[in-house]
């Protein structure tokens, strides 16, 4: 169902809109993890560094395609705000055919691409080939991958964080089925773990779509609405390129990151690949705290409520103390274990010592991680994109540069010691942003209708 998040406690709206959040993307991850651990351990570790080193190009087209429903995600979340109803179907409709369309001609760029940048990344030989069919197939399905955050990002606009759970939860329990199916019984190798998760990414997207036009077809509204609207798109498109430029840039620092790895050898990328795994399942309640602070942010900037907005950035800060901590004395102290999952520790020892060791550096500042997340969240709902992208960009750019700046000194360490230097800076611009208090001012739906009563029913002034 729908949520409307201008009215009620912010602590308590945005801790019960995360969870869904949270457990469907652990969902989303599995997609990768099963990948990894089914490979790791039945065809070897060879095979599981390919699939890590495809990683960096992978998260490009998950970037992009994040960006482009970013700039969708804030538009239709402040015109439901706004009870502008009409208009925010014309952004659903206009986002959905314009996102799709992306995606469809990516994915033939990327298939045309993928050989000659493993190359450039310096893949190492013995897991190039495997690289390249991981990739291949990824880009097939790269449709379904642009369609389905798209329509994630419209049920979060929404205020409905559930439904993209059951979906996912469906279709992950088809990919880990499909895994074990393609490579125990069929020895597909890494082929097969790339069409379990395309065949399941295929799957939700299908089931989140046809659930959204159903769910939009019931929602009445006085205004008319258009299926495709130029005028709408442009209004999106001032968060959306922004967004997919930042993104993709942070995505081409993550290359320059890998090709680093890569020079270490075949050991460390697969400790890399296993640890960086875990830490994504790590981090993924604090990101989505941060994509729960952005909803909460668009609908209540939209029905002209900042201060309401100031709460929850407050209540979203304490969850992100009280979540970091936990999950960092987690992986201090069953690290090793994590890492075990992937890999046999009497046939690769080396490698789980490599991924402990970056587990326990970048666990640490997790605190740190959630403050960025939390503040970043807010200007990327109230529309703030420049703010944003700064924040972003300088983190990446300063991980980037001190993992190759430190690389002779601390040798494969300096990877993972520059994630945290590039949090504080990311951390330090975008706090320094919500203290001005400029983004308050940064509406993307021109004029706010706010009803009558909703402030006194609120308790808050207007």
């Amino acid at each position: 169902m729908v949520k409307d998040m201008t009215v009620g406690s912010p602590s308590r709206i945005l801790f019960f809109f995360a969870m869904p959040m949270i457990l469907g993307n652990l969902f989303q991850q599995l997609y990768n993890i099963v990948d990894s651990v089914v490979v790791g351990n039945f065809v070897g570790a060879d095979a599981l560094a390919a699939v890590g080193a495809s990683y960096p190009i992978t998260f490009l087209f998950v970037a992009i395609a994040i960006g482009a429903s970013t700039g969708c995600s804030v538009v239709i979340s402040q015109l439901f705000g706004a009870k502008r109803y009409g208009e925010m179907k014309t952004a659903v409709y206009t986002s959905l055919f314009s996102i799709g369309g992306l995606g469809l001609v990516l994915m033939g760029i990327g298939l045309l691409i993928s050989a000659p940048i493993l190359r450039l990344l310096g893949t190492p030989e013995n897991i190039f080939a495997d690289s390249a069919v991981y990739l291949n197939i990824y880009f097939l399905g790269a449709g379904f991958l642009f369609l389905y955050n798209t329509l994630t990002a419209v049920f979060n606009a929404l205020g409905d964080s559930k439904s993209p759970l059951v979906f996912l939860a469906i279709a992950s329990v088809v990919n880990i089925g499909l895994d074990l199916l393609f490579v125990i019984e069929y020895q597909m190798g890494v082929a097969g773990v790339a069409w379990a998760t395309l065949i399941a990414q295929a799957l939700s997207s299908a089931l989140s779509l046809l659930f959204l036009l159903r769910r939009l077809r019931r929602m009445e509204s006085a205004e008319a609405h258009r299926l495709y609207d130029l005028r709408m798109l442009t209004r999106m498109l001032r968060i959306a390129v922004p967004s997919m430029i930042q993104q993709s840039i942070v995505s081409l620092g993550m290359l320059f990151v890998q090709a680093l790895v890569n020079s270490f050898g075949s050991t460390v990328v697969a400790g890399y690949t296993a640890a960086t795994k875990i830490d994504s399942i790590a981090m993924m309640p604090m990101l989505n705290i941060s994509n729960a602070v952005s909803s909460f942010t668009a609908q209540n900037i939209g029905a002209g409520k900042p201060e309401r907005v100031k709460k929850g950035y407050r209540a979203a800060l304490l969850l992100m103390v009280v979540i970091g901590l936990a999950i960092t004395g987690c992986l201090f102290l069953f690290g090793a274990d994590f890492m075990s999952l992937f890999v046999d520790a009497n046939v690769s020892q080396r490698v789980i010592d490599v991924g402990v060791e970056y587990l326990r550096v970048v666990s640490v500042f997790y605190i740190v991680m959630g403050g960025m997340f939390s503040t970043n969240g807010l200007l990327r709902g109230a529309g703030d994109v420049k703010a944003f992208m700064a924040s972003t960009l300088c983190n990446f750019v300063c991980r980037v540069t001190c993992a190759y700046a430190f690389a002779s000194l601390l040798g494969a360490g300096s990877i993972w010691w520059s994630i945290p230097m590039g949090w504080s800076l990311g951390l330090l611009i975008s706090f320094l942003r919500y203290r001005s208090g400029k983004w308050a001012g940064k509406s993307l739906v021109g004029d706010r209708k706010v009803p009558p009563g909703r402030q006194e029913a609120d308790g808050e002034p207007s």
